[in-house]
């Protein structure tokens, strides 16, 4: 009876693990995109309002082992697929800080995501070993965000300072294991520069931020501090068109926490580097900017490891009249 017991009692908290799958940071993702500021980090546009919509594909896998307290060890096999488009407005106003230009953003991502984790338990005493696949897809609305920036520019030098905040009213559910939004609020401050040469056409590019996160509600999970450092070096061709190389490091600063003792504390960290391209054209009298870009991550601790591909097309809805 106690062998029962005790089988049972693990069963139970492996369910309630599985639920809620354990990665740096809580879900093994943060709000801010990764590498979205890699090309044209630094440049603010000039005063108007433009619309984008950077989509993001990406599929990747992690495996960790983590010790139960009865003894048994819990292997996780994930597997993780999304699509996911986050169409953001930006107002560029007339107003200056300090002789920048004055910018507010505004995201409000959706899409899909599939998600499927293998698990094997082993309880050595017991004799006794035991697997299960469970499986969660789902098409959402995520968490809104909303930010401010200020642009610089100094001839081929442009800079910037940006903050984001993740807004946490997307639909959030602790019973399933694909969440596109992270009930948590979370505030991003990132500093980016971009030299242009248009002469000989080269562009460097970089940028380095921290995010901030709080807890979730929900499942008593405080997900640690974010490091992300962002580059990249690329040449135009044409006026219209240029290609090159970009990519991030991100690094977890400070541990995640949790109420369960027996996940302990977690950092993340992977590594990623790949192509980029852009390309711009005329749609009638409006300017239409593209870019895609490739990531492949590696070197990657208590994170998934996968393929990133992020494509974004950009085009202005209002420019102030000229001389205006």
């Amino acid at each position: 009876m106690f062998r029962i017991a005790l089988l049972m009692a693990a069963v139970l908290v492996l369910t309630c693990t599985l639920i809620r799958p354990v990665f740096a940071v809580e879900g093994g993702k943060g709000f801010y995109l990764l590498g979205s500021k890699t090309n044209m980090a630094g440049i603010l546009p000039s005063e108007g309002v433009y619309f984008a919509i950077p989509i993001l594909f990406y599929t990747g896998d992690l495996g960790s082992s983590e010790s139960l307290p009865l003894g048994g060890t819990l292997d996780f096999g994930v597997e993780a697929t999304s699509i996911v488009p986050m169409p953001t407005v930006l107002w560029v106003t007339s107003n200056k800080v300090l002789g920048g230009d004055v910018a507010f953003n505004f995201t409000v991502p959706f899409g899909y995501q599939d998600v499927t984790a293998d698990v094997s338990v082993a309880f050595p005493g017991l004799g006794f070993g035991a697997a299960e696949s469970l499986s969660d897809d789902r098409f959402e609305v995520g968490d809104p965000v909303a930010g401010v920036s200020i642009g610089w520019h100094q001839s081929n030098l442009h800079w910037s300072l940006n903050t984001l905040v993740n807004i946490p009213v997307g639909n959030y559910d602790t019973d399933r294991l694909a969440n596109l939004s992270f009930n948590r609020w979370g505030v991003d401050v990132t500093t980016a520069a971009t030299w242009l040469d248009t002469t000989t056409g080269w562009e460097l590019s970089s940028a380095v931020g921290l995010t901030f996160n709080g807890e979730n509600s929900d499942t008593d999970y405080e997900s640690g501090t974010e490091f992300h450092l962002e580059a990249a070096v690329s040449r135009f061709l044409s006026p219209a068109f240029s290609i090159g190389l970009n990519g991030y490091y991100y690094q977890q600063i400070t541990d995640d926490k949790t109420s369960d003792p027996t996940f302990g504390d977690f950092k993340g960290r992977v590594l990623t580097v790949g192509p980029v391209a852009t390309y711009n054209f005329k749609m009638g009298s409006m300017a239409v900017s593209t870019s895609l870009k490739y990531f492949r991550e590696f070197s990657a601790d208590n994170r998934a490891e996968g393929d990133i591909v992020l494509f974004q097309v950009a085009f202005p809805l209002w420019s102030p009249p000229s001389g205006g």
